[in-house]
């Protein structure tokens, strides 16, 4: 169902793309691991599915042939799946966007489980109320960030992507698919949404073994639900500190880190 969002002037088609593969280098297939009897990404997807702005949300895969559980997991719980090229996740987003007929494009990675919907529509929002390129709840380092790590937004309108799509050539550009859109200032323009409190240091996302014993206990002290807010899984950590001290010691990538994924690209 499309949204009459008078501030953006169309009845507008505004898509969630989470991007997930099996090959990930420090912790290969998370995103199907299992969370509280279900896997992480059916978890992220219903989670998506909760925002009120979202009009479809879909997974971005790849061709490769290590991410066929993937394209069976979403074909088995009905979700959209799209299969694009494993190095340049910039050109997967927008073959991805440009089927689904996108205006409004909303980037998450399949490794944040605990996204939630109401940030998504909150960064959402920024984006049309100001009339934005681009709009946002985080930047990767060097970049400052006041959400925890895992609670990652980004949102560009397609003209926007589409720009970036034909002229970015750096290779962070094309793995990290927007930094195109925010790494000089004044190319375009940019809305970060920050929070009162700076609570940047907290990582709840699932990128190491340490990251998954916390989100199972996560989990766990939730009840295996999967209708909580952010300030519930906060609120744990609050009363537990010593939570944050089970992945404290991992260093979160940068923008400019990159892989060489074309080396594992099947013909």
């Amino acid at each position: 169902m499309k949204l009459l969002l008078p501030q953006w002037g169309l009845m507008t088609e505004i898509v969630a793309i989470i991007q997930a593969r099996m090959s990930s280098t420090r912790l290969p297939g998370k995103v199907l691991l299992d969370l509280g009897g279900r896997s992480v990404l059916s978890r992220m997807v219903e989670r998506v599915r909760l925002s009120k702005l979202i009009t479809r949300v879909v997974v971005a895969t790849t061709i490769d042939p290590s991410d066929e559980p993937i394209v069976k997991m979403c074909q088995d719980e009905k979700i959209d799946v799209f299969r694009g090229s494993l190095p340049d996740v910039l050109d997967r987003y927008y073959q991805a966007a440009t089927k689904y007929q996108a205006e409004i494009v909303v980037r998450l990675t399949g490794d944040c489980p605990l996204i939630d919907p109401q940030l998504i529509d909150q960064t959402i929002q920024a984006l049309i109320d100001q009339k934005a390129d681009f709009s946002c709840n985080r930047l990767p380092p060097p970049f400052h960030r006041t959400y925890p790590i895992g609670l990652d937004v980004e949102v560009c309108s397609i003209a926007a992507l589409t720009f970036a799509w034909h002229v970015a050539d750096e290779k962070h550009d094309r793995e990290h698919v927007l930094p195109y859109l925010y790494e000089v200032k004044g190319r375009f323009k940019v809305v970060q949404i920050d929070h009162t409190e700076d609570l940047g240091s907290l990582r709840w996302t699932l990128d190491t073994p340490e990251d998954y014993t916390l989100l199972q206990e996560v989990i766990q002290r939730l009840d295996g639900c999967n209708d909580f807010t952010w300030l519930d899984v906060l609120d744990l950590f609050r009363k537990d500190p010593e939570l944050a001290q089970i992945n404290q010691a991992i260093q979160h990538k940068s923008m400019f880190d990159v892989e060489d994924r074309s080396k594992r690209v099947q013909s």
